[in-house]
């Protein structure tokens, strides 16, 4: 076989997709508070050129099955994840698992739980607004997904006609501690960090905030953190290259992605890790699967809070 020509060579890279490689690994569809189905996710992520995403819908598993029925025959690989709503010092914290096992009964369990402590707030925060004089449709209700939230609800007062924007409709009723919103059911956080390990996952801290320094990650990681969000939207170079040495120091994962939900700036694969760090966040689920025998044996105790 002849020796392959260096311009040839410089083509073929040239035409190779620009995110080829790469992963995106936050990502929402219709089966939480995304606009995009399963399927579309899939499409996106061919065209743009990436090896793997993962679908980390809002405290549900839904929507990997699809995905992967749609990405069947190409080469993109779905990963299996959820973004878990979870309670830390007395603040709302998000874990994004991966990997984990679809059909986990003590994590599936949970998840409904959570689930459900969304439909009873969605409900409550309906009553809220009909008390302001805001109705929204009955059938707009229906049409809402099993994660219902706060995006779901702003759009119908867009649709009402009582907010321009969805913007607007956050500004007016349903930012933290507005006239509106009704406190979120969360899990412990050290109860979902079990629950991950236990389905053979890992989960990370996902858009860590500001008050996300290394003590705290030291801490959740002997709770069971595996990685921390490193690479997400309107993250300054300087934070993310903080966030990665706190990884570096704890030996914790990096993952990123780019919390897509919809058509806008945060398009899928507008962040992602490298093949590199996608190995590396296997390897660490790789590594909790060892321990989940005990982690389950423990959650099944008759102390458990989940039986």
């Amino acid at each position: 076989m002849p020796a392959r020509q260096p311009f040839t060579t410089l083509c073929q890279l040239a035409a190779r997709p620009r995110l080829a490689g790469r992963a995106d690994l936050h990502l929402h569809t219709t089966h939480s508070d995304g606009t995009y189905t399963p399927a579309e996710l899939v499409d996106l992520a061919r065209r743009s050129g990436l090896s793997a995403i993962a679908v980390t819908d809002h405290d549900t598993l839904a929507g990997v099955i699809p995905a992967r029925t749609a990405a069947r025959g190409s080469d993109l690989e779905v990963i299996a994840g959820a973004e878990i709503s979870c309670e830390y010092e007395g603040r709302e914290l998000h874990l994004l698992a991966y990997f984990v096992a679809l059909d986990h009964p003590a994590l599936n369990a949970a998840l409904e739980g959570v689930r459900r402590g969304r439909v009873e707030r969605f409900r409550a925060m309906v009553e809220r607004l009909r008390q302001l004089g805001v109705s929204v449709a009955d059938t707009e209700l229906e049409t809402v997904p099993d994660t219902f939230g706060r995006r779901h609800l702003a759009e119908m007062i867009v649709k009402a006609g009582r907010a321009g924007s969805v913007r607007e409709a956050f500004r007016r009723y349903l930012l933290d501690g507005g006239r509106v919103d009704v406190p979120k059911k969360r899990l412990p956080v050290a109860e979902a960090l079990a629950l991950v390990r236990s389905a053979g996952g890992v989960a990370a801290w996902a858009h860590p905030p500001y008050h996300c320094d290394q003590r705290r990650l030291a801490e959740l990681r002997s709770l069971g953190l595996g990685a921390v969000e490193a690479e997400y939207p309107d993250t300054p170079p300087s934070r993310r290259r903080q966030l990665r040495a706190w990884a570096a120091a704890l030996g914790l994962a990096v993952v990123g992605g780019s919390d897509c939900h919809g058509p806008g700036r945060r398009a899928v694969g507008a962040c992602s890790v490298t093949a590199e760090e996608l190995e590396q966040l296997r390897k660490s689920s790789e590594s909790g699967v060892r321990s989940s025998e005990f982690i389950d044996s423990e959650l099944r105790t008759p102390n458990s809070e989940l039986d």
